[in-house]
């Protein structure tokens, strides 16, 4: 006989969540490839969303619900005038952050953009460091805003390991919403209750689709969907602080939990077989390595997976310019991941729709020599019909050693190959590029073009000066480490 009850033993905190929690208020980063890392990525992210700001797009977005409220020690959005209470804050820095697709990117069976975090990190250190000096505190430095950082890509980047979101429909700023209430917790001094009611509510709450993200859908949202995610983690710390009592079982509970409501596979009765049970794989312990690992978006605001794929289309630029009307066609070989989410043929509807589309991140740079964020927008794209002529030309192939290479945690390639072949039954070399500019493999290559990119976008927004002052703090990583927080957003404000 069925039972006719509940049994109602409240359980533990589910073990993800325990093994989250004690990371966060126990590890010692001792990694000084992490922190020097860790100061590149705020370099790159506050650019990103510094040069987001050009784009009227993003801008009416920002600034507060009501207009004209004042926030005491209000958290101040980098590039902008704007003094916010911590929850707006956070989602005006995290959307500008990520606006352009152009900050770092972390591939595994989950992609996502771990600095997306920072939007909740600056947020909550320069409110709660302004209001430590109020009460004539010492303030937080931009140590501890580095030390947020390795954690919140770490959490973010292991959790993304093995488990894929995207498998089940779900877009991984699921993973930017449970790393950034993590760290916020930190910062905002919780003990291991508060946290891991915090992080059970971050699970709990049900999870964006990654519909936005995809044919025939793609649209704008993708550009703040981290900007949501981490104001939601904001948020749920602050409840978290006032006592509010967590969801132990938020993972694992039979029938209502995430594991069963949101990471399995059902049958036509929505009963779950045993076989299509699934849970939480974390292959490591959590340390440092994703900091250490993260790759950097250097020359290209384009969805990761494009990178390679457009760097080629840069080499071969001289080659074909002079013969775009001569092409039969162009194949383009790359790996599985990049074709289940960026390959895409048809008319593309907007600026979100092309910068995830793998055929017209390629069409640009062999057409032109380069891809900048001007490249993705309506008016460029109706005045050059060559882009639309040559994607219709390609031809988009799966490498077997490129899919597995990409998942090999000694490689995590992200390779992409082009060929050009023409009607007189001529071809342009394959030319492949199995490594981006800004991952790890090439860090010393890559380095002295990031803190180019950086002076350039501080340069859209800030005079000459205090660009310079900006450049050589961020330059020094002992100054910058001991650089309290509200001083360093004081420099950001216009």
């Amino acid at each position: 006989m069925s039972a006719t009850f509940d049994l109602n033993e409240r359980p533990d905190y589910d073990e993800v969540l325990q093994q989250i929690a004690d990371y966060v208020l126990t590890y010692e980063i001792t990694s000084e490839e992490a922190w020097s890392t860790a100061r590149y990525c705020l370099m790159d992210t506050l650019g990103c969303g510094l040069l987001a700001l050009r784009f009227p797009e993003c801008t009416k977005h920002l600034g507060p619900i009501v207009e004209g409220t004042v926030v005491p020690h209000g958290a101040r959005v980098p590039g902008t005038p704007f003094r916010l209470d911590p929850v707006k804050a956070a989602w005006d820095i995290g959307c500008i952050v990520r606006w352009l697709d152009y900050n770092d990117t972390w591939l595994a069976a989950e992609w996502g953009h771990p600095s997306d975090n920072l939007g909740a990190i600056l947020a909550v250190a320069d409110h709660l460091s302004q209001k430590r000096v109020a009460e004539g505190k010492e303030p937080l430095t931009m140590r501890t805003v580095l030390e947020a950082m390795i954690m919140a890509h770490e959490i973010q980047g292991v959790l993304a390991l093995d488990n894929s979101f995207n498998r089940v429909g779900l877009d991984h700023v699921v993973l930017v919403k449970v790393a950034s209430t993590a760290v916020a917790c930190r910062l905002m001094g919780a003990d291991r209750e508060q946290l891991l009611s915090a992080l059970s509510h971050a699970w709990v709450d049900g999870q964006s689709l990654r519909t936005y993200r995809h044919a025939p859908n793609a649209g704008s949202r993708k550009s703040w969907a981290a900007g949501d995610a981490t104001s939601r983690a904001v948020r749920l710390a602050d409840i978290a602080m006032r006592g509010e009592m967590g969801v132990p079982g938020v993972l694992t509970a039979p029938q209502w939990g995430f594991y069963d409501v949101l990471f399995s596979k059902t049958n036509k009765d929505q009963k779950l077989k045993p076989e299509n049970k699934r849970q939480f794989s974390l292959p490591q312990d959590f340390g440092s390595y994703v900091m250490e690992n993260i790759l950097f978006k250097i020359s290209f605001p384009a969805e990761f997976h494009a990178q390679t794929a457009a760097e080629a289309a840069v080499i071969l630029h001289s080659e074909v310019k002079d013969r775009l009307n001569e092409i039969n066609k162009i194949v383009i070989t790359t790996h599985e991941s990049a074709i289940r989410i960026i390959s895409k043929v048809g008319k593309l509807a907007n600026a979100a729709d092309r910068d995830h589309c793998l055929q017209y991140m390629a069409a640009v740079p062999l057409a032109f020599g380069s891809l900048t964020a001007e490249h993705y927008e309506d008016g460029f794209h109706l005045a050059n019909p060559i882009i639309d002529e040559l994607r219709d030309k390609m031809e988009v192939v799966e490498d077997e050693r490129y899919t597995r290479e990409y998942l090999e945690p000694d490689k995590r390639s992200i390779a992409n190959a082009i060929q050009v072949f023409f009607n007189d039954g001529s071809s342009t070399d394959n030319i492949a590029v199995e490594y981006p500019i800004g991952h790890r493999r090439r860090r010393k290559e890559g380095m002295p073009l990031l803190e180019e990119k950086f002076r350039s976008n501080l340069e859209t927004r800030f005079p000459a000066r205090r660009c310079n002052t900006i450049v050589s703090l961020c330059k020094e990583q002992e100054k910058l480490e001991s650089t309290p927080v509200h001083e360093f957003m004081n420099l950001m404000l216009i």
